[in-house]
């Protein structure tokens, strides 16, 4: 298992390198298996096995959810909203305008001014959803580095499938060039038996 949370496809058969795996890590990437990290020899593998590296981040980032971690993206959500704004100033408005009747017209408040079972409350509020939102954004930007490895992995096996069709269309290239060189010179040699005899040399 890796830091994406995917299987690290096997690059090894009984102790030793898979064959394909090293020859494709030394063609397209000039070095060996072992001097590759795990990402890149998980993407070598996927190209000698003909698999997809294409993961959602989504599913990837869900299957290493926990309780908490929903919890704290929800308050922090709620925390970021409008609505939580809204609420709040209704609150503390309802919360200074009881209070402030209560001692003008019905006698001691529960809290008077200066508020300070309010101010309690709000420092008890904010001691609590700092950390939770904290938590969130440390859960955001495990997702982005994540996402980030997964488009590298992508992008790898991108440039290494470009590499190799490139290696191979240089490869028809040089057949193409060789047979064309092999029918030339059977033409040549056709030329020279058939010349007839005493004429000039034919010049190869």
């Amino acid at each position: 298992m890796n830091e994406s949370g995917a299987q690290v496809p096997r690059t090894t058969i009984a102790g030793r390198p898979n064959a394909r795996v090293t020859d494709l890590a030394q063609r397209l990437l000039e070095g060996g298996l072992c001097e590759l990290s795990a990402r890149e020899q998980r993407v070598i593998s996927t190209i000698a096995d003909r698999h997809h590296v294409t993961r959602s981040v989504n599913r990837t980032v869900d299957d290493r959810e926990t309780a908490g971690d929903r919890i704290a993206d929800r308050v922090a959500r709620f925390g970021g909203s409008w609505t939580f704004i809204i609420i709040f100033v209704a609150a503390l408005a309802a919360w200074v305008g009881l209070n402030t009747l209560m001692l003008t017209r019905m006698g001691p408040a529960f809290d008077p001014y200066p508020f300070i079972f309010l101010n309690l409350i709000l420092s008890m509020v904010a001691a609590l959803q700092a950390p939770i939102i904290l938590m969130s954004q440390n859960r955001q930007a495990a997702r982005d580095r994540i996402s980030a490895g997964l488009d590298y992995e992508i992008n790898l096996k991108a440039e290494l499938e470009i590499m190799a069709l490139h290696e191979k269309l240089d490869a028809l290239r040089i057949d193409r060039l060789e047979l064309l060189l092999k029918c030339q010179g059977e033409l040549l040699e056709q030329l020279v038996r058939r010349q007839p005899v005493g004429a000039a040399p034919i010049d190869r």
